[in-house]
């Protein structure tokens, strides 16, 4: 499995719940980034990222300590009820392209997004999120 870095959008970003959960003292660097083509949903009580060409999600590039990384990809998945080829998926966990925002790099990372079953039910029924952030939804 490869070590690349998480892309977060929703409840493991900075200040909200599963941050400190999940990641508070396992990452290295945790810095500002777009994940262009996606556009983001409520859940409700936590966000669905929807592959949309011309959308962005703005969240957090999330690099893993040395070493820390298998433990929480699988802590990662798990929290997102994702498991490989399971067609009950709610997410799917793919690798994409995300742009720092410091320097307008792009870097491969891990995204959940919504599965296709839910993607689905996003578009017609889901409450989109137009600004892309989640902690500017309110």
């Amino acid at each position: 499995m490869t070590s690349l870095p998480f892309f977060v959008y929703g409840t493991l970003r900075p200040g909200e719940p599963n941050h400190d959960r999940f990641l508070r003292g396992r990452t290295d660097s945790e810095e500002r980034a777009r994940l262009h083509g996606a556009a983001l949903y409520d859940g409700p009580g936590y966000p669905y990222a929807v592959e949309e060409p011309g959308s962005v999600i703005v969240g957090e590039l999330v690099t893993a300590r040395p070493g820390a990384h298998p433990q929480l990809l699988m802590e990662l998945d798990r929290l997102e009820d994702y498991a490989p080829g399971d067609p009950h998926n709610l997410y799917e966990r793919v690798e994409r392209r995300v742009t720092r925002d410091a320097d307008g790099t792009d870097v491969r990372a891990w995204v959940y997004l919504a599965a296709l079953s839910v993607t689905a039910r996003l578009r017609t029924h889901g409450k989109l999120i137009e600004s892309g952030d989640w902690l500017g939804r309110r």
